[in-house]
């Protein structure tokens, strides 16, 4: 399976145009939040992700709120919101969590990981976030990790094999590891991952 991942576009064109063209030759498209600055034209944002052609899973960042995406994510047919949610494809499994990027601790996600673990069993899996976990080249900023503990608790102990991350915008590109998990910030413009 192809995948494009994206995050943090914020209704940029040129940001989007890229990612465009690099899904034409991918099976499903995953992005991390942030697709507008505070969900000015979120419906029509929404609409281009929709054309895209392709099945897009996503989740909302810091600059959308959860039940807005939500409701208006009925509307398209492409789109797939799965915060706090689980979705399998060919025998993947893809997790969502969205929103926040700022806290360390992260109780709500804590208690909802139980689900995420029995949705995981035995299944190569893709965790989706918003925010990045604590401890890795995707959350430092002027020298600190500034990332969330809790996330990286869960990595270490479920091991995904690919955590998608965005929010900090100075690690676009960046890929670290947690374990034998491979923690990636795929940028605005996207990366292409097979899996």
């Amino acid at each position: 399976m192809k995948i494009l991942a994206f995050t943090d576009h914020h209704g940029s064109p040129n940001d989007f145009k890229f990612a465009k063209k690099k899904a034409k030759g991918v099976d499903l498209i995953l992005h991390m939040g942030d697709f507008t600055i505070f969900e000015h034209e979120i419906e029509a944002i929404m609409a281009e992700m929709n054309n895209m052609g392709k099945p897009v899973l996503f989740i909302h960042g810091n600059h959308e709120d959860d039940l807005i995406v939500e409701y208006l994510c009925k509307k398209f047919k492409n789109l797939k919101f799965i915060h706090k949610k689980h979705y399998e494809i060919d025998g993947v499994v893809f997790l969502g969590y969205g929103g926040g990027g700022f806290s360390m601790i992260d109780k709500e996600f804590e208690k909802h990981s139980k689900k995420f673990e029995k949705a995981m069993k035995g299944k190569k899996t893709i965790l989706m976030l918003h925010g990045p976990p604590y401890g890795t080249k995707a959350d430092i900023i002027m020298g600190d990790h500034v990332g969330n503990e809790s996330f990286t608790k869960f990595i270490k102990k479920n091991q995904p094999e690919i955590v998608l991350c965005g929010h900090l915008h100075e690690n676009f590109h960046v890929k670290s590891k947690i374990k034998k998990s491979v923690v990636i910030n795929p940028g605005p413009d996207g990366e292409i991952i097979e899996i």
